[in-house]
């Protein structure tokens, strides 16, 4: 028996005793969800506890056998989800942050033991333009790529956090690879050619990118190594 599935046992046996071990267990993921949904930490951590706030709400009305079988990772996934979805629609003149203040913000700060502060304060800062290329992804792709490359929800527990098929969740999913690999070479510098030499195809010329593409599971492990760096 896997944790989540001990901690539903408990919580069907008394959800007020074992919630504070859900909300150890989940709230940071689901901080992280949000933030990468909506771009901003006061809104991310106000919809991680209003997610927590409407499980427990939830629960409080189910058989005791209901809450044994709930997912508990895709389904507070799909309550986070559903939150900073509606969160985005009230707020109609949200935009992504054009600046690294809201990363900042939420602890975005290099750390006094690191063996290698510039290489780890690089490492942030590749980490910070990733997120933020990521909010630049139509909300119908992020939250996709969000659960399976942040979060690392499986394909089956994506679909059933959002919704959707399976097959439609692998397509969303290839779908914004693709594109964040477009805002990633578009976002990299153009080589430049070696002196002496003929210049690459495409290089010099503003908006044109020389080098292979980028395969989706590089891409994919670019989201998750920026989500162990950034908060």
């Amino acid at each position: 028996m896997d944790t989540d599935d001990a901690l539903a046992a408990r919580l069907a046996r008394d959800l007020d005793a074992a919630f504070p071990d859900l909300v150890a267990a989940h709230a940071d993921r689901l901080y992280t969800i949000a933030l990468r949904l909506l771009g901003d930490p006061s809104d991310a951590e106000e919809v991680a506890q209003d997610a927590l706030v409407r499980a427990h709400r939830a629960m409080a009305g189910y058989e005791p056998a209901r809450i044994r079988e709930l997912r508990l990772r895709p389904w507070l996934a799909s309550i986070a989800v559903n939150l900073a979805r509606n969160r985005r629609r009230r707020i109609s003149d949200r935009h992504p942050a054009e600046s690294l203040e809201p990363l900042a913000d939420a602890g975005f700060d290099p750390r006094d033991d690191t063996p290698d502060p510039p290489a780890a304060a690089l490492q942030r800062e590749s980490a910070a333009e990733l997120a933020m290329l990521l909010l630049r992804l139509p909300p119908l792709l992020r939250a996709p790529i969000v659960l399976r490359h942040v979060d690392g929800l499986s394909v089956a527990e994506t679909a059933a956090a959002l919704g959707r098929p399976e097959g439609t969740i692998k397509a969303q999913v290839s779908r914004g690879l693709d594109r964040l690999r477009e805002l990633l070479e578009a976002a990299a510098p153009t080589p430049r050619p070696a002196t002496g030499g003929p210049p690459r195809s495409g290089a010099g010329r503003p908006g044109v990118v020389s080098h292979a593409p980028l395969p989706h599971d590089v891409v994919g492990g670019r989201i998750l190594a920026a989500a162990e760096v950034l908060p």
